[in-house]
């Protein structure tokens, strides 16, 4: 799949209005979608081996999105073809006491990932430019917004600089997609649980949050720290896409088998040697 299409330029505001949330493009029908999505969960596995047994790279991967835009069925989909050894998953909800007594990045700081290791942030510190801007913009600076952008534009370069790859998915779901799943989760008893009354609240504020999302995306898309905005009205292709932006991202690195060093090739030698024995 071309993904390029679907990364957002540096200063780009127009990415929402050019793709449409019901697109899936180059897929006529889910069937096809799904055979895609298999070859490369297949391709995703081999390469989240070589990325832990290289140990040098991590990977971040931040999802944002509307409620029920689909972020937890993408990773349950996308992530089933990775070892859960290798991989961690973040949610960022409302923050604790102790999270709100430090700086809106600290909790993130707490739980990226290592070298060697996927991390999956469903939601993120983009929650501080984005929840908080719509509830709080009457009562804010108006500098605060700019000055965010650019502490989390500095972090995210930091990131890069020391080896974790990062890669930012806006899961683009039209307002009437979103009421067909509220609805959804109201009318299955197996789903009532996902309910909550504040989604009809922050649903209201449907204007608000698209203007945060523009802002946001456009400030701090970069080629180090790209956004990619994914059509999501169909479930079957965000989570088809997605797997190949992972893809994408680590065939980048040139992953490969650790070379032994001449130490541990005599090690490795005199190991099979005692196995031959039959001891």
């Amino acid at each position: 799949m071309h993904i390029d299409r679907f990364r957002v330029r540096h200063g780009d505001r127009t990415a929402l209005d050019r793709h449409r949330p019901d697109d899936t493009r180059p897929f006529a029908h889910k069937d096809a979608a799904a055979a895609h999505l298999q070859k490369g969960l297949e391709r995703l596995d081999r390469l989240q081996e070589l990325l832990y047994a290289q140990d040098r790279y991590a990977l971040l991967l931040v999802l944002q999105g509307m409620d029920a835009a689909g972020k937890d069925s993408l990773i349950r989909h996308v992530m089933s073809g990775v070892s859960p050894q290798g991989t961690e998953v973040h949610a960022f909800k409302q923050p604790s006491a102790e999270e709100l007594q430090h700086d809106y990045l600290w909790r993130a700081v707490k739980v990226l990932p290592a070298r060697g290791r996927i991390g999956i942030f469903n939601r993120s510190y983009y929650e501080d430019v984005l929840v908080v801007r719509v509830h709080q913009q009457p009562r804010a600076r108006p500098t605060l917004w700019r000055q965010r952008f650019e502490d989390i534009n500095a972090f995210e370069r930091h990131l890069w600089r020391n080896g974790t790859i990062i890669r930012k998915i806006f899961l683009h779901v039209s307002k009437e997609e979103q009421r067909k799943r509220l609805i959804e989760r109201l009318d299955d008893p197996a789903k009532n649980w996902k309910f909550s009354p504040t989604d009809l609240l922050e649903r209201q504020k449907w204007p608000a949050y698209r203007t945060a999302y523009v802002d946001a995306i456009a400030h701090t898309s970069h080629a180090h720290a790209p956004w990619y905005v994914i059509p999501a009205d169909h479930k079957w292709f965000a989570q088809a896409l997605v797997a190949d932006i992972i893809v994408d991202a680590l065939e980048d690195l040139r992953l490969s088998v650790p070379k032994l060093t001449a130490t541990q090739r005599r090690d490795l030698a005199a190991a099979r040697q005692t196995l031959a024995r039959r001891t």
